[in-house]
Order: structure tokens, then C-alpha cells, then sequence
């Protein structure tokens, strides 16, 4: 473990969903000193911790990147919105906070095109390790993790209407979107805890503490350090080599 005090084992660049976990899972034996880097300001903006305050960060660009995608040609050459977090936690602190995993069979896909661990076999244990069911432990739901999920607190009766519409034209009731199937009209459940939005810096970066946390306000290294490691070739929210950001921030592996 890096002794001084401005020196550290590990420096992960990007505080996204990815690099909160990253940096917090690097953190949680305290071996180690780990430094997370976040280009955009911390996770104050009140308006995250609300779950219905996605809509008033929709399009800002305090904590938004704003991206727009590429010329679709199958949309006449539109552009597609693309909001992307630009804050600590990344798009899970700005999202709708709905917890929805892919099927079973994306990631089969993935594998059979090359991508050893990726099978759902291999990934499903780490989403159940990951996750605090509000409904408790299954087959294919973990209790205990980090990541709370959790029920609608309130079924509104123009939302149970919408339902039973939907199942009058045949659509099967379904209870649980990452249960055995995907398909049908239900209720959704949220990554939210008392009543709170529960983005991936509460559930990581913030209970399971880094030994620090630089964000644009807290200070311009962090901002420089983050964009530097990607110009060099790092990927944001994973590990990035020392070498990339060493002129400022010395790292002792």
C-alpha cells in the first residue's frame, strides 16, 4: 500500500457507473490507496438524489455531456439525444433509475461471438453479488449487495390502468422484467432507496470509499487527469495506467 499520502496504488479515470464500482471494490479491503477521477462536479445538485428530478437534468450541461449520435441514415440523417452523466456516478445519477438487465440470451450471444466470461452463466452471479433485492433472495436475484432495488412504492391507478389495458389485448402480466422472461406489462423496479435515487457513487464510491475522490470542483487536476488518460489511449472508468497522468499525480504501481 502507497504510504504517502499524495501517492496511491491505483487511479481510476471516469466516475461513471463502471468507475465507481471499480474504485470502490479496489478500496474495500483497505490495502489499498485509490484515487477516482470525475471530470464533472460531485453528486450535490439535489435534483439527482430525487427520482423524479431525471427530468430537470435531462439537458443540463452542469452535469450533463449532452452527446449527440451520429447521422442515423435509416432516420433520414437525423441525430439521435444521447444524455450522458457528466457527474460523480456518471448516467446512474441522472437516468430514470430503472433496473433492467439484458436477456439471457444477449449475452450468450456475446459469448459465442468471442467473448469468454460474458455467457450469462458467467455474468449472472456478479449481478446477483451486486444487488440488494428488496424482494429477497432467488434463483436469479441477490440480497446483501450494494445496489439497492427496490418495488414501486406506489402503484397509481392511471399506472394499473395502463396495465390492465395492455393485458386485455393479450399481453401476459409480468411481475418481475428480470425474472425468467423479459416480455409483458408490469411494474417496473427502481434502483432507489427511501424514496432516494441510489446511483452507483451511493452504493460504491461513497459507502465503500476510495481514499479519494477529485471532481472538476474539487479541484482542475481532475478534469486535466481524466482527459489526458483518454487522449493517451486509457479507456475512462477503468484502471488507467500510472504513466498516463504521473506528471500530476504520483502512483506507486
Amino acid at each position: 500500500m502507497a504510504e504517502d499520502a499524495d501517492t496511491y496504488d491505483y487511479i481510476v479515470t471516469g466516475a461513471g457507473s463502471a468507475g465507481c464500482a471499480v474504485a470502490g471494490r479496489l478500496s474495500e479491503s483497505g490495502r489499498f490507496r485509490v484515487l477516482l477521477l470525475e471530470a464533472g462536479p460531485r453528486d450535490t445538485n439535489p435534483w439527482i438524489h430525487i427520482p423524479l428530478g431525471y427530468t430537470k437534468n435531462y439537458t443540463n450541461p452542469k452535469v450533463n455531456w449532452m452527446f449527440e449520435s451520429e447521422p442515423e441514415p435509416n432516420l433520414n440523417n437525423r441525430t439521435l439525444y444521447q444524455p450522458r452523466g457528466k457527474v460523480l456516478g456518471g448516467t446512474s445519477s441522472i437516468n430514470g433509475t430503472v433496473y433492467m438487465r439484458g436477456t439471457a440470451s444477449d449475452y450468450d450471444d456475446w459469448r459465442q461471438r468471442g467473448c469468454e466470461g460474458w455467457d450469462w452463466d458467467s455474468v449472472l452471479p456478479f449481478f446477483k453479488k451486486a444487488q440488494n433485492q428488496e424482494r429477497g433472495a432467488s434463483e436469479l436475484h441477490g440480497s446483501g449487495g450494494p445496489l439497492h432495488v427496490t418495488d414501486i412504492p406506489h402503484e397509481w391507478p392511471l399506472a394499473k390502468a395502463c396495465v390492465e389495458a395492455a393485458m386485455q389485448t393479450g399481453i401476459p402480466y409480468n411481475p418481475d422484467f428480470n425474472g425468467p422472461r423479459q416480455e409483458g406489462t408490469g411494474f417496473y423496479q427502481f434502483t432507489v432507496n427511501n424514496r432516494r435515487r441510489w446511483s452507483s457513487a451511493q452504493s460504491r464510491a461513497d459507502n465503500r470509499s476510495p481514499s479519494r475522490v477529485l471532481s472538476s470542483r474539487s479541484s482542475p487536476a481532475a478534469a486535466t487527469s481524466s482527459r489526458k488518460a483518454a487522449s493517451d489511449g486509457s479507456r475512462p472508468g477503468a484502471a488507467a495506467p500510472a504513466s498516463s497522468i504521473s506528471q500530476l499525480l504520483p502512483v506507486a504501481r
